[in-house]
């Protein structure tokens, strides 16, 4: 229908409308029970509404989606239950990836991320999250501009060289708590993170892009390495989220979203959250409907999400939940009572008898009122249920309308760059012969009339920064030296 998304079949289509699809949602259930095959028919549908999408792909086959399906005698039975009649086709995909490694790059900068999401992703406790907004604010006096980690290290660097300085002005600054930063920045860049952060950085407008037909583009995030790192693959996406909702013009209602965006296994992205991080997902969730994205939470659980966020979802699509545990059993009870009632069944045993493919659907309607629950066949997909092959992925790529936009990293002046030319021309200057005597005055007299200029204790932040990044160098220099001896020693035994 042109007007909404088919998400299944009850004794009626269960469509989600257009025009409701900003107001949020929610698809639960537990593993294996078809979370991600309504993803796909979802993100497919609002695609060929010419709605972008974006979506994390958590295990992998999401991908499939960029693939014309092959239904099996299994999907065409259910299709013919349904009265349908599928045309395989394949959506117009864009691959991303952090780690640039199954789709084009995503970067970000360093300021554009902030201290508070960069503390986030670094488990930073108070004090050490106070001391990194510290280097911020200092590096934004100076009009130093922090891009990548090699900006943000050099700046910690000088943080550390010039404690007592910094404190005077912006705070106490401890070196420990400094470098307790610097060895968790080490660590994210053992994860790979030191990818996400640099230029060029990500533009918005390339996430809602339309093809030549209308169809929304689907933008794939590969995230079946990236979830090894929790907290650095919650934190970008409640970035990304966050920027929409900074950078977008109010639309308020329209007749369909300008982006849906999903969030997989979005338990990372509460788990442990300070009270602060919590509120500011629930004003961006609150208010970005009105930039014209709509958000979709995918989960195992309803009760992984914050009553103040779940209260803000609309449409819902639950799966199956097993409840065997004293805490499962008040997960499906929460789960049950989310939904309004229908007195054909009782919810909360409907919600553990579902099978696979199954789900409960509650979808808002044309005044905005949530419908009554209803037992859904889901709809089967039209493009591929499963992986496609690395080949696949390449001819997909090969056709990006972003094809050589981000793929290789640029290096522009900045923190580290303006510090080090300046730690140079301090190098030199220090180096160069004193003035000819000849300049000076003749006359005793006169030489000592003239009074001597006093040096100030005083240096700003990139004279000091200049000074601790030359001994940082050195110190750097002279330990590959002694690498260089101790492995020239090691080979003569």
């Amino acid at each position: 229908m042109s007007d909404g998304v088919m998400i299944g079949f009850s004794d009626h289509p269960e469509m989600l409308r257009l025009d409701r699809a900003n107001r949020h949602g929610l698809v639960a259930g537990a593993t294996g029970t078809g979370k991600t095959v309504t993803l796909q028919i979802l993100a497919q549908g609002l695609s060929d509404a010419g709605v972008p999408v974006f979506a994390a792909d958590v295990k992998g086959d999401l991908c499939g989606i960029a693939a014309i399906g092959a239904p099996n005698e299994k999907m065409l039975a259910r299709a013919a239950t349904m009265k349908l009649t599928l045309h395989p086709a394949a959506a117009p995909v864009v691959f991303w990836d952090l780690f640039g490694e199954q789709g084009h790059p995503i970067r970000a900068t360093v300021s554009e991320m902030g201290p508070l999401l960069i503390s986030r992703m670094l488990e930073l406790n108070d004090v050490q999250e106070g001391v990194l907004t510290v280097v911020f604010r200092a590096a934004d006096d100076e009009g130093l501009l922090l891009l990548d980690l090699k900006d943000l290290q050099a700046a910690l660097t000088f943080a550390s060289d010039n404690a007592s300085a910094l404190g005077a002005k912006y705070g106490n600054v401890s070196p420990t708590t400094v470098a307790t930063i610097q060895r968790k920045l080490l660590m994210l860049e053992d994860q790979g993170g030191a990818g996400l952060f640099g230029e060029p950085a990500l533009q918005l407008s390339d996430l809602m892009r339309a093809d030549g037909s209308g169809r929304g583009y689907v933008n794939i995030l590969a995230a079946n390495r990236l979830i090894a790192s929790p907290r650095l693959y919650a934190t970008f996406l409640l970035w990304l989220m966050s920027e929409l909702f900074e950078e977008l013009p109010e639309v308020g209602d329209s007749e369909k979203p300008r982006l849906a965006f999903f969030f997989d296994e979005a338990h990372l992205l509460f788990r442990d959250a300070p009270k602060p991080l919590l509120e500011k997902v629930e004003q961006v969730v609150r208010l970005i409907r009105s930039k014209g994205v709509g958000v979709y939470f995918v989960t195992q659980n309803p009760a992984d999400i914050p009553e103040t966020v779940l209260g803000q979802l609309g449409n819902r699509i639950q799966h199956a939940l097993r409840a065997y545990t004293p805490a499962e059993q008040k997960g499906l009870r929460a789960a049950a009572q989310s939904f309004r009632e229908n007195p054909a069944f009782d919810t909360a045993e409907a919600i553990q008898g579902l099978g696979v493919g199954e789900a409960l659907v509650s979808v808002l309607d044309e005044r905005g009122a949530p419908t009554v629950v209803q037992k859904t066949l889901i709809c089967p997909p039209v493009s591929r249920l499963g992986p496609i092959t690395p080949a696949e992925r390449t001819a997909v790529m090969g056709q990006s309308p972003v094809r050589g936009l981000y793929d290789a990293a640029k290096d522009r002046e900045s923190a580290f760059e303006t510090l080090k030319a300046r730690a140079v021309a301090a190098a030199e200057v220090a180096e160069a012969p004193p003035a000819r005597r000849a300049a000076e005055p003749d006359d005793e007299p006169t030489r000592r009339a003239q009074p001597r200029a006093r040096a100030s204790n005083r240096q700003g932040m990139g004279e000091a920064f200049a000074k601790s990044l030359l001994r940082q160098a050195g110190s750097t220099i002279a330990r590959e030296l002694m690498r260089g001896l101790m492995g020239s020693l090691k080979k003569r035994r």
